[in-house]
């Protein structure tokens, strides 16, 4: 069975986006900063349609997160922000451009149905509208052989985590303080419902801790 992987950035004191995100500045105040570390990496540069960039310690993480990937699950404000029902002429594609960067099935969780929208390169989002465990279900069909991506935001990742459904996580721990904003585990309780820690990779700009069941 294809297993549920989360991969995320959060910061020293646990937020995974700054305060005061909006469809101008979806990460928040401070949120970017915690991704220099990635959008530095050729890997990462790659998948974007990027030239340039540079190999580290950081690079092998990024590549056994993105590999062998079938599906991907994100919450609303991932794909685009925009809260409340979708506008029905013209509808705002998200933040991903023509041509994002999954190249299979993108199952985002809404409470506002949608037609599903397809793009170039293999993307396709499908909107779900009835709750977790069924865009999982949607998710296992269509990766296949595969595995499933869990992307964010924090709300989307809390649902999954707090019904023991992820199996494989990276967390990557950026050394930074947001202060308030968008809190990885709120809601999660005082355990990872069956994900241990079992390996760590610490670079001068990153902490990344893997969590496996």
């Amino acid at each position: 069975m294809a297993r549920l992987r989360l991969w995320i950035t959060m910061s020293l004191d646990g937020f995974v986006a700054g305060p005061g995100q909006s469809v101008e500045d979806p990460l928040g105040k401070g949120g970017m900063g915690l991704h220099d570390w990635a959008i530095e990496l050729e890997a990462w540069r790659a998948a974007h349609k990027m030239t340039g960039g540079v190999v580290n310690e950081s690079a092998a993480v990024v590549e056994e997160s993105t590999r062998n990937i079938g599906a991907t699950i994100m919450g609303r404000n991932m794909f685009g922000g925009h809260p409340g029902a979708w506008v029905t002429e013209a509808p705002w594609n998200g933040w991903w451009g023509d041509e994002p960067p999954f190249h299979h099935p993108v199952f985002v969780l809404t409470h506002h149905p949608r037609e599903p929208l397809a793009l170039e390169g293999g993307t396709t989002f499908h909107f779900v509208t009835d709750g977790p465990e069924a865009a999982l279900e949607r998710a296992r069909r269509a990766a296949g052989d595969k595995d499933i991506n869990l992307g964010g935001g924090a709300k989307a990742a809390q649902q999954y985590l707090v019904r023991g459904l992820v199996d494989d996580a990276w967390i990557s721990v950026k050394p930074i303080l947001l202060g308030s904003g968008e809190r990885l585990f709120d809601g999660v309780g005082d355990d990872l419902h069956g994900l241990a820690l079992a390996r760590t990779v610490a670079t001068p700009k990153v902490l990344h801790l893997k969590f496996t069941r």
